[in-house]
């Protein structure tokens, strides 16, 4: 009977504006959330297969869905560790009992933005229990190897165990110009240039290394050689750990630069990286004094002996100050000494169907059948955004359009009733047909 399925298109209209109303609440509850998804509603009419003579309402069926893929604006704030993503992707995070798991057993989500702090242990989480995930870096920011499709090498990020730190000398520049002069017969023989560098050992303790320079004087004209004794003083008392030998070039076009290098007792030049290998104590040491003709490193000119340049990797123990994320997604530390080390890599998460992911609590998904396989990009790679630290999103949700759609709702939810109310007063009607 065509009454009947009047009736039942009614309560199913009531039903579903009874979802959209649901949803119009949770996105005005939730507009002042960082990092809320809107939900929202599409509907779409159900058919039933009609006879010629009578037709027969079908009704209609509510599909409820959450735009992941929508960005809300960004919004600057004062802590560093408050992090969005500018663009599509995700960041991944996990929760409490992932902090004891394994990358095979954790419970991997996902979220556009979060503003995460250290708790007692170390592990930077949000105030709702989300622990940010990424991958460890050694010191010089490398990741290795790591699976880009799961989360198995991702690890929560924990800043406790870099409290203190140090970072060993290895490489040291120099930009020195020797006078030339020195090395023309009339002046001094027992002249030294003396040049104390500061480096530090694995301990992080400040040693010294000393470059001795002595020029060869000849009897007539000029030699354009000179003798450089590395003396080290880490061990108390000063031991030399390597000589060289070095001449200069005086033609035109080349004046001024090295010509040959020879390394002696422990020094071993390289002319085609310009380099001086050392062993002192606490490991090996390359110090880059330029190639041959070249006019970086070491000078011979007419010009008073002059460091220009001195440069040298390393610190001494520094105390953690904050950490702080770039663009790329490397998590920093920057520590009092003004020593900046990577401790973590946050990748982007990024899969085909956005929307398609399963909500979790605290503005948080995790994948689904229908979203596609995960993948992880490095920040501001392929068709993934950048990350941005000292930011926060906001919700997508915006009020205007929800009090609309408010309004909209009401009225059909009243129209609704209204054909429920009808269908009953005919019915009534044909039941007083028989009295």
């Amino acid at each position: 009977m065509s009454l009947s399925s009047s009736l039942n298109a009614g309560v199913m209209g009531l039903g579903a504006n009874a979802t959209r109303l649901a949803t119009i609440s949770d996105n005005i509850s939730n507009s002042a959330t960082y990092g809320y998804k809107r939900s929202q509603v599409d509907f779409s009419s159900m058919v039933l297969n009609q006879r010629s003579t009578v037709y027969s309402a079908g009704g209609v069926m509510a599909n409820v869905s959450r735009d992941v893929s929508a960005l809300g604006s960004l919004i600057g704030t004062g802590n560093s560790t408050d992090i969005a993503i500018v663009g599509r992707g995700l960041l991944p995070v996990t929760n409490a009992n992932g902090i004891q798991g394994t990358g095979q057993t954790r419970d991997l989500m996902l979220t556009q933005t979060g503003s995460f702090y250290p708790d007692q242990n170390g592990n930077l989480r949000t105030q709702s229990g989300q622990f940010l995930l990424g991958w460890p870096t050694d010191s010089a920011g490398d990741i290795g190897g790591v699976s880009r499709n799961s989360g198995t090498n991702l690890e929560p990020v924990n800043i406790a165990t870099s409290q203190f730190v140090s970072s060993p000398t290895t490489q040291i520049g120099l930009g020195i110009n020797l006078p030339a002069n020195a090395t023309q017969v009339g002046a001094d023989p027992a002249a030294v240039y003396n040049l104390p560098i500061e480096y530090f050992d694995n301990l992080g303790r400040a040693q010294n290394l000393t470059f001795n320079f002595s020029p060869s004087v000849p009897a007539a004209g000029a030699s354009n050689t000179w003798q450089v004794d590395i003396i080290d003083n880490s061990t108390g008392a000063p031991v030399s750990i390597g000589q060289l030998e070095m001449t200069f070039n005086d033609q035109q076009g080349t004046g001024g630069t090295l010509a040959s290098v020879t390394g002696t007792n422990g020094a071993t030049y390289d002319a085609a990286t310009g380099k001086v290998s050392l062993t002192l104590p606490h490991g090996p040491v390359e110090v880059e004094i330029g190639g041959p003709n070249s006019t970086g490193g070491l000078t011979q000119l007419s010009a008073e002996f002059s460091p220009t340049s001195i440069t040298k990797d390393g610190s001494p123990i520094g105390d953690l100050q904050f950490v702080e994320i770039d663009d790329n997604g490397f998590l920093q530390a920057i520590y009092d000494t003004g020593f900046r080390r990577p401790l973590y890599q946050i990748p982007v998460a990024d899969v085909p169907n956005m929307n398609a992911l399963q909500a979790r609590d605290g503005q948080a998904f995790s994948v689904s059948g229908a979203s596609g396989d995960l993948y992880l990009w490095d920040a501001g790679r392929g068709p993934v955004g950048q990350v941005a630290g000292y930011a926060l999103m906001e919700s997508t949700t915006d009020i205007a359009s929800e009090l609309t759609d408010l309004i909209e709702t009401q009225r059909a939810y009243s129209s609704n009733a209204k054909i429920v109310q009808t269908v009953d007063e005919m019915l009534q009607e044909t039941t007083n047909l028989k009295r």
